[in-house]
């Protein structure tokens, strides 16, 4: 079977429902991936979605080191790992995560480093091996 992206980019033209037919899930699920969505029917050309989860995948993605974590980095891995904090009840997003590290991702970050039972400099924000490797970002395919 051939790997599903674990985000789409919204294109002129498509509804959730066509998006979700694309990608064989249901709009229910699609919902339930992207909490920023509000309204069902209104989406816009360029917004990412998030199409399939981490189990359909069945690979995460590799630590990319702590100095990734800065806030001139720009990356869809910053995103995925927002999604999955949100899934894991750590958010600290006013509006849910994009591509760019921020304070937000930071403190949610650091909820999800508390859940783990970490403290002190081991629950900064800033992610290690260990909470990475638990949070299972999944694979970002570009």
């Amino acid at each position: 079977m051939e790997r599903t992206a674990e985000f789409y980019i919204v294109k002129r033209g498509d509804t959730l429902s066509k998006i979700a037919v694309m990608h064989h899930v249901t709009l229910d699920r699609i919902l339930e991936w992207n909490p920023q969505i509000t309204n069902p029917d209104i989406i816009h050309p360029g917004q990412r979605i998030r199409v399939a989860a981490p189990e359909t995948q069945g690979e995460y993605e590799p630590f990319p080191g702590a100095d990734f974590f800065q806030s001139s980095v720009t990356s869809p891995v910053i995103e995925a790992m927002g999604y999955r904090l949100i899934e894991e009840g750590c958010s600290a997003y006013a509006d849910g995560p994009d591509s760019q590290w921020s304070e937000a991702d930071r403190k949610s970050y650091s909820n999800w480093q508390h859940k783990l039972g970490f403290s002190g400099q081991d629950a900064d924000g800033t992610p290690g091996r260990t909470s990475w490797e638990r949070l299972h970002v999944p694979a970002v395919y570009q």
